[in-house]
């Protein structure tokens, strides 16, 4: 399954490179591989789901990483693994975490 990436703003013609993007991509939790270690960008859900959310870890700027994704999506979140559901996961917006560049 594909990543499909999101804009946080609008991008023109010449921001087709990732390197030249305004914004970093995002893109929902239940579309994130396993394996895969994502920063937390923004929680779509009603603000109740995103307090309690927030009160299970899932924080923005919160690194978290996708163990698995079955029936429900498993996490770890501060050396926790949590469960949500994939309609929850959708909700929630989050930025792959790619290794640090050579300089």
């Amino acid at each position: 399954m594909a990543l499909s990436f999101l804009t946080l703003s609008h991008l023109t013609p010449n921001d087709a490179d990732l390197d030249q993007c305004r914004q970093p991509l995002v893109c929902p939790l239940n579309q994130v591989r396993e394996g895969t270690s994502v920063r937390i960008k923004q929680l779509m859900a009603p603000p109740e789901v995103t307090h309690r959310l927030r009160e299970m870890g899932f924080c923005e700027e919160q690194k978290i990483k996708l163990i698995s994704q079955n029936s429900s999506i498993i996490c770890q979140v501060c050396n926790v693994r949590l469960g949500i559901s994939s309609q929850l996961a959708e909700k929630i917006l989050v930025q792959p975490i790619y290794p640090a560049r050579a300089a």
